[in-house]
C-alpha cells in the first residue's frame, strides 16, 4: 500500500478528490447524451443483465476483482485507489441530479465527444496526484511502467472490456467507440503535464 507523509498526502488528496470529481462529470455526460457508455459500463451492464445483480454492486465487484490485477504488475495500492470507487460514483449521480437530458441531437452529440475528454483530465489529475490510481486505471500504469504506452496500454484494456462486454449482452454506441479509442491519447496527453514531482513512498504491506 501506498504510504505518504500526512503534510503531503494532505497537500495531493484535493488534487485527488477534484480529478475524480471531474471523472464522474465526464461519467454523467456520456449518460445524459444516451449515445452508448464507456467499455467499462458496457461490461458492467453485460454482467448485470446475466447475473442478476444491479449494476451498482457489479461495478464494486469487478473493481475489487481487477485491484487483484495489481498482485503480478506490482502496482500499489494508495489513497487514491480506495477513494476512487467511492468519489466518482457520488459525483457522477450528483452530476445527473443537475444535468437535465439535452433536447436535440447536436446537444447530445457535444455532450457524448466531451464526456471522455472530461474523463481524460480528471484521470491526469487525480493519477498524477500519485496517491495510488483507481482500479481500472492501476492496470494501465501497471503496463506502461514495463514499457508499454499509456495510450497503447489504455486502449488495448478499453477494446478488451468492451468486446468482453458485447459478449455478455452490453449495449453499445458511437459513444462507446469515441470513448475506447479517444481516452488512451488523451490521458496520454494529460498524464505528464499534470503529473506532480515524485515523492518517495513508503510501502507497507
Amino acid at each position: 500500500m501506498i504510504l505518504l507523509p500526512w503534510g503531503e498526502t494532505l497537500r495531493r488528496l484535493p488534487r485527488v478528490v477534484f480529478g475524480l470529481v471531474v471523472f464522474g462529470v465526464g461519467i454523467a455526460l456520456m449518460v445524459v447524451a444516451d449515445l452508448g457508455l464507456a467499455p467499462w459500463d458496457v461490461l458492467h451492464q453485460g454482467i448485470s443483465e446475466r447475473t442478476g445483480l444491479g449494476i451498482g454492486t457489479v461495478i464494486i465487484v469487478v473493481g475489487a476483482r481487477v485491484v487483484l490485477g495489481f498482485i503480478p504488475l506490482r502496482e500499489r495500492v494508495g489513497l487514491g485507489t480506495v477513494l476512487n470507487a467511492i468519489v466518482i460514483g457520488v459525483s457522477a449521480n450528483a452530476a445527473l441530479t443537475v444535468l437535465d437530458e439535452p433536447e436535440g441531437l447536436p446537444v447530445r452529440v457535444a455532450a457524448m465527444i466531451g464526456g471522455p475528454v472530461v474523463i481524460a483530465f480528471g484521470s491526469g489529475l487525480y493519477i498524477g496526484a500519485g496517491l495510488g490510481p483507481g482500479p481500472r486505471d492501476g492496470i494501465m500504469t501497471g503496463l506502461a511502467r514495463r514499457g508499454i504506452a499509456v495510450w497503447k496500454a489504455r486502449t488495448v484494456i478499453e477494446v478488451v472490456v468492451l468486446v468482453s462486454g458485447v459478449a455478455l449482452g452490453g449495449t453499445v454506441g458511437i459513444g462507446t467507440i469515441w470513448f475506447a479509442v479517444g481516452i488512451g491519447p488523451m490521458i496520454g496527453w494529460w498524464l505528464p503535464r499534470l503529473t506532480l514531482p515524485s515523492h518517495e513512498p513508503v510501502t507497507a504491506p
